[in-house]
């Protein structure tokens, strides 16, 4: 079954650990009197910057950070308080140097410059927003599901790490990759009971049947029975956000039959479909008839953030 890549520190749930962790500090210096507040995975707070400013670590150029020894395969927290806890100084120098393999390796080109990313490029975010996904960026968003690794793993500082302290497989129950067939089968109650922890634009399920369908379109065989039923309900969805992104998924498979098979597509008078059926797709698998059916190569067992 074709399936969706997760970015690393999205195959569990590390802040739910690491909130545990920083209330006991946070309970310690409330017990001395101070106010404190825990803030891990929080838009009150920049944690990247906190940390930069506690001189823990330094900005790559991909804009995240860094720290010696470590590489950027963690999650931050932070514990804001009144405390008068002793600085560490200035923050940490540059440990980059010259080195641009982030910048290059990025798929999109949205690193621009050394510490700027460009959002309207970058796949990580791109798969957050509202509204359709981008159709210029869909053909390089590949398997991509969920984030995106690609700056970090070309990282040397994170090579080093792996070196020293050499990752392991997927623990139990964590989602390195997920079946796509499964997901666009399953109900609102399910996509966010199973996946409401990623950050799902407005909680709205549609946006993970929207992603799915962009990756099941890169990557799906294009005369598997499966991937045809999938295709052939979400064209056929109440959702036209979901309506559309199947047609382009269907065309960029090869497989625009599909859309004079379900009843009323062709005609579907919305905006967002409309504009699906309108524009030019690169297929993927072009129609044959008697052709072999594609093989998609397993994806790797990859370790989860530490």
């Amino acid at each position: 079954m074709p399936q969706g890549r997760v970015a690393r520190y999205a195959w569990e749930d590390h802040y739910t650990p690491l909130r545990s962790a920083l209330t006991v500090v946070a309970r310690e210096l409330e017990a001395a009197g101070w106010r404190c507040r825990v803030v891990a995975d929080d838009n009150a707070l920049v944690d990247r910057e906190a940390a930069y400013r506690a001189g823990i670590g330094w900005y790559g150029k991909n804009a995240n950070l860094l720290l010696p020894g470590r590489g950027s395969w963690f999650v931050l927290g932070s514990v804001v308080t009144d405390a008068p806890l002793a600085t560490r100084g200035r923050p940490m120098a540059d440990g980059c140097g010259g080195c641009t393999r982030c910048i290059d390796g990025c798929p999109t080109g949205a690193i621009v410059a050394p510490g700027v990313v460009d959002a309207r490029r970058c796949l990580a975010w791109l798969l957050q927003i509202d509204g359709p996904f981008p159709r210029d960026h869909r053909a390089a968003l590949g398997d991509r599901l969920y984030g995106c690794d690609d700056c970090q793993e070309v990282c040397p500082p994170n090579h080093r790490i792996d070196r020293v302290d050499p990752a392991t497989d997927a623990a139990p129950g964590s989602q390195p990759d997920v079946d796509l067939i499964d997901m666009l089968a399953a109900s609102d109650d399910e996509l966010m009971a199973r996946y409401g922890r990623w950050y799902v634009p407005r909680r709205e399920p549609r946006y993970l049947r929207r992603n799915a369908l962009v990756v099941l379109g890169n990557v799906a065989d294009a005369r598997d029975p499966a991937v045809q039923a999938a295709l052939g309900r979400a064209l056929a969805d109440a959702d036209p956000l979901v309506r559309a992104h199947a047609v382009w998924a269907a065309r960029r498979l090869g497989r625009s039959d599909l859309l004079t098979e379900v009843a009323g597509v062709a005609d579907d008078p919305d905006p967002l479909v409309r504009a699906e059926l309108e524009a030019a797709v690169d297929a993927r698998v072009p129609p044959a008839a008697g052709a072999p059916a594609p093989v998609r190569p397993s994806i790797p067992a990859r370790a989860p953030t530490g």
